[in-house]
């Protein structure tokens, strides 16, 4: 489910994912902003959906390997405040 495998593609896996949200965290941005955001990128991509509960684990893994801060209620990449 992290990585992906023979049987999980990588836009589907938390890595891929992760990839995608830290692409769009450019600036800071609240949790519902970031997922419409996303939505919005995996739409016009015609990639396969992916719910709010694996993008929410993604963002748990990001924050667990310190690439994410939380910080006033917005996440943004670390290093980048």
């Amino acid at each position: 489910m992290i990585l992906p495998t023979k049987h999980l593609r990588l836009e589907r896996s938390l890595i891929g994912v992760g990839g995608e949200i830290l692409l769009l965290l450019d600036d800071a941005k609240t949790v519902s902003r970031l997922w419409d955001d996303f939505r919005r990128k995996r739409e016009s991509a015609t990639q396969p959906d992916v719910g709010f509960d694996r993008f929410v684990l993604a963002l748990d893994m990001l924050f667990a390997i310190g690439a994410v801060n939380l910080e006033r209620e917005r996440i943004s990449r670390r290093g980048s405040q």
